[in-house]
């Protein structure tokens, strides 16, 4: 149906036409016309400058990104650079682009794969980025945009500092595409890009695509969240049947009808156990089928409910597709699943998995095997798969909208408790739901529990954003990488721009980029003082301090005493008589030279004042900086030199290049040849001991699940070096770490001693999905080693990496 747009509207059309002829052009490869801010925004972005689009998940957002490659691939050599906070969303997001602008124009770098590294869009994970910065890659070179996808990602406690360092050090003419959910502090963020990264818009929409519906389920009945009654419905106000229900008035009845009294529970608020009852997960799969919600994604916050949720549908008899559907779902599934050896199907559960699938039904979390994700996730997207038991981890950036998502809970648990979810949390989950171009809503559905509060529910689906707070701290692989580049007092200045410290002190960051501007205007006037007869710098600082002594000396001639006015005397003669002396003072160009030394020491002056203001305000960052700092100069990765500053040792530069959590610790074990009689399963081993993080609910891992030999030597040493270093940290008021997770070690070094599939899960008691995670992890360190590594350690690395990645260990979507 076409719309028939007002006179102002065509005005509009034609001058957009007129100023942004690529974004017309863009504009008319659609399938959908674009929403006012992806046009306010790719607007920017022709226009020349950075841009910030904070707005829902579903509400398309990406379309922005596309139209940075589409404006870069009219240019004979840009090149795009296209972040994301995942792996599983980088493979993704590389085939989309494949499929759009060809093989040949797309590459992908994510840590453990390596394809077409130097195309001309090329997707990767932003470590894999920030690496490059560091490393000054000759890829950066013709790079024009780079989009960070996820961007409030940098709120991540483990990963988000890296969000920052690219930032930072991302050159100034590398124009930035930031694609950000709804935060409620998205203008502050911009007003931080602003400041380090010169030109940004932030355009910030709170407008869904497709209209979200929420309900709350009790017993069989679906009521509205939102009271729809006329002169209510746009004031957010909770149903009345809801609120009338939790004060226990509505009363629920068992099957024969009697009602049951309602009962005050500990927190004193009034509930209906029997109104709680909850419909089992198959009837309400049925229901949403009847009511035609599907496909729909339950979230169940724990990988075995998601998994008991599969096997209890599949168990009442539900089948959700057509025989031509089966039959398509099954030839999907063999394509995809091909590479997997036939001995490790059965150890997998893929009959099982695929016999769910082929009912419409499928769980997706973690602890699944990437190749099973990959395959549920595009079964979903071809409206095959018509319900998903999911954790939240699929809330974060994978394309998979559904009509409906469903919460069991509004509370999870965190690894110490079980917690509410966030306004957050909520909206995230809830943006799944609705599909443009398919759904004229989506819908929420929130099944009802014994106590719960509709206001609350309602006070977390009204608000649409949530704070984005800053986890940036430095590290030592940090700390060395830009005193090697920029030295100590400049890599402080570098850290005062980051946005943890704006956040603390917003001012400091604009003072820090006052100062950087100064300086290089202090390096334009000094060139042009420059005199080839001496240093003219320390020639006008004598002829300043001589004229400063003469205006004290006539302010106070009347008031000094005679002892005063001989001593001053005495001084203006000395200064003088080096004066003349000085090499400069004969230069034939002195007084032009003088005059820019004149505007330089103005200059300096207000340099020094920013930098006494800077030093002055918290210094939150830079404060650790220097713990940091300390640390290495003790333990040898760095040292001072004469002037204060501080150098790389050899030891420093090999830390440079080893990036991760454990960064100090893995220098220092290579440093003291710890790991040097390993052979490549007992490396392996000792890799993943250094990335596993087990999780809280595990016990000490025991001595027998370690390999035996040179291995337990090996983890001794390192064990005490940890020690050592985890002292040091304390003494330097810095946080320490967690002991080394040995649990995985054994599994490991089966795994790459050639043990099957089976027996390594069943010693390691893990998911298949877990078990490929930590060996990707360890793959990554294991490349590091290869390079930083001196003689046999080096080639026991790539020995050991070769040894991991095999079987489902090396599948992947994209090679």
């Amino acid at each position: 149906m076409t719309t028939e747009l007002s006179p102002a509207e065509r005005y509009a059309a034609s001058r957009t036409t007129r100023s942004a002829p690529r974004l017309e052009a863009f504009r008319a490869q659609q399938k959908f016309d674009l929403d006012p801010f992806q046009l306010a925004a790719c607007g920017t972005l022709e226009e020349g400058r950075s841009v910030l689009v904070a707005a829902p998940t579903g509400a398309g957002k990406t379309i922005v990104a596309e139209f940075a490659v589409f404006l870069a691939m009219f240019q004979p050599a840009a090149k795009v650079f296209y972040t994301t906070p995942m792996k599983a969303l980088s493979n993704q997001k590389f085939n989309e682009l494949v499929a759009e602008y060809g093989a040949s124009q797309v590459g992908l770098l994510t840590g453990d794969t390596n394809i077409n590294s130097g195309a001309r869009i090329v997707v990767m994970t932003t470590e894999v980025l920030r690496n490059m910065l560091y490393a000054d890659s000759d890829l950066l070179v013709n790079l024009q945009f780079v989009i960070m996808d996820e961007v409030h990602y940098l709120a991540d406690r483990f990963r988000g500092p890296v969000w920052e360092e690219v930032i930072i050090h991302l050159p100034q003419e590398v124009r930035m595409v930031s694609l950000s959910a709804t935060v409620s502090n998205a203008e502050e963020f911009g007003d931080w890009l602003q400041a380090v990264r010169g030109d940004t818009d932030v355009i910030v929409s709170e407008e869904r695509p497709v209209p979200l519906d929420q309900h709350v389920l009790v017993r069989t009945k679906m009521l509205d969240l939102f009271d729809s009654t006329p002169g209510n419905a746009a004031a957010n106000r909770v149903n009345p049947e809801l609120v009338q229900l939790a004060r226990g008035g509505a009363g629920g009845s068992d099957r024969s009808g009697r009602r049951h009294p309602s009962a005050r529970d500990r927190r004193g608020s009034w509930n209906n156990d029997r109104a709680a009852a909850r419909m089992d997960r198959p009837d309400v799969v049925a229901l949403l089928a009847s009511k035609n919600l599907l496909p729909a994604i339950f979230f169940i916050f724990s990988r075995a409910g998601c998994d008991a949720a599969v096997r209890q549908v599949l168990r009442a008899g539900i089948s959700l597709t057509e025989r031509h559907e089966r039959e398509q779902i099954r030839a999907i599934a063999e394509e995809r699943c091909r590479t997997l050896l036939d001995e490790d199907l059965a150890v997998l559960g893929y009959w099982e998995w695929l016999d769910g699938l082929e009912r419409g039904v499928a769980a997706h979390h973690a602890g699944l095997l990437p190749a099973f994700k990959e395959v549920v996730e595009e079964l979903f997207q071809k409206k095959l798969v018509k319900a998903v038991f999911a954790t939240e981890t699929l809330a974060l950036g994978i394309n998979m909208p559904a009509r409906t998502v469903v919460l069991e809970k509004l509370e999870k648990f965190n690894g110490e408790a079980r917690v509410p979810i966030t306004a957050g949390e909520y909206t995230q989950l809830t943006g799944r739901a609705g599909r443009r171009g398919i759904d004229v809503e989506g819908h929420s559905v929130i099944q009802w529990v014994t106590g719960l509060d509709p206001q609350a529910v309602a006070s977390l689906a009204s608000r649409r954003s949530y704070p984005l707070n800053s986890s940036f701290r430095p590290t030592y692989n940090m700390a060395v990488n830009l005193i090697a580049q920029f030295g100590r007092d400049r890599t402080r200045e570098i850290l005062e721009s980051s946005f943890a410290q704006f956040q603390a002190d917003r001012s400091v960051v604009d003072l820090a980029r006052k100062v950087r501007e100064l300086e290089k205007s202090l390096a334009g006037y000094e060139e042009s003082m420059t005199c080839h007869l001496g240093d003219f710098a320390e020639y006008s600082g004598i002829r300043r301090e001589l004229t400063d002594l003469e205006r004290k000396g006539q302010s106070r001639a009347e008031t000094a005493s005679r002892v005063e006015r001989d001593r001053r005397q005495r001084q203006l003669t000395a200064l003088r008589k080096r004066m003349r002396q000085h090499p400069c003072h004969s230069c034939a160009e002195r007084e032009a030279h003088a005059r820019w030394a004149e505007r330089w020491w103005r200059l300096k002056k207000q340099r020094d004042d920013f930098s006494s203001q800077i030093r002055g305000r918290t210094g939150a960052v830079s404060t650790v900086f220097d713990r940091v700092t300390d640390v290495l100069e003790l333990t040898g990765y760095l040292t001072a030199v004469g002037d204060g500053d501080l150098t790389l040792s050899v030891h420093g530069r090999t830390l440079r290049r080893i990036y991760g959590e454990r960064d100090l610790l893995v220098a220092e074990s290579l440093r003291r040849g710890a790991w040097s009689a390993l052979d490549p399963a007992a490396l392996a081993a000792m890799a993943t001991a250094i990335v596993y993080e087990p999780r809280r609910e595990e016990g000490m891992d025991s001595d027998r699940m370690l390999p035996r030999g040179p291995f337990r030597e090996a983890l001794s040493r390192t064990e005490e070096l940890w020690s050592k270093l985890d002292d040091i940290e304390v003494e330097n008021k810095l946080p320490g770490s967690e002991p080394l997770g040995t649990g995985l070690c054994l599994a490991m070094y089966r795994w790459a001693q050639g043990a099957t599939l089976e027996s390594v899960l069943s010693l390691s008691d893990m998911a298949a999905g877990d078990f490929v995670r930590w060996s990707k992890q360890t793959i990554d360190l294991l490349d590091q080693l290869s390079v930083v590594a001196d003689g046999p350690v080096g080639r026991t690395a790539r020995q050991a990496l070769d040894a991991v990645r095999r079987g489902i260990v090396a599948y992947s979507s994209v090679s």
